[in-house]
């Protein structure tokens, strides 16, 4: 389960970063791209169970989902793709490409304050 294998990386993460900052986290902030996706539901199943006894049992997990960019070849323009209408939303030309998707990423974690 790719969920799963995320939630543990970001419990290390997140517990590695709590040591330095001698704090307790209350909110972490996650993205991913539209191709890098992942089901938010099992990922938070996923990491309250490997979470529980640990520093981080109570924390709150947020996921962003990007979506993917385009880049127009006539106008240059980059613009939020969308599958419905695949063309330039600024000259409405379909001659452009697919920029790269949006990695998943641990964007913030916020540390409960004295």
């Amino acid at each position: 389960m790719h969920e799963a294998m995320v939630a543990e990386s970001l419990l290390d993460s997140i517990l590695a970063e709590a040591k330095k900052q001698n704090a307790k986290p209350i909110l972490v902030k996650i993205s991913c791209g539209t191709f890098n996706v992942i089901n938010d539901e099992v990922l938070g199943l996923a990491f309250t169970a490997i979470a529980k006894d640990t520093l981080c049992e109570d924390v709150k997990l947020e996921v962003e989902h990007k979506t993917i960019q385009g880049q127009c070849t006539d106008c240059n323009r980059q613009f939020e793709f969308e599958l419905g209408s695949p063309n330039c939303a600024d000259c409405a030309s379909k001659d452009f490409a697919l920029l790269p998707d949006a990695p998943l990423l641990l964007e913030t974690i916020e540390f409960e304050t004295e």
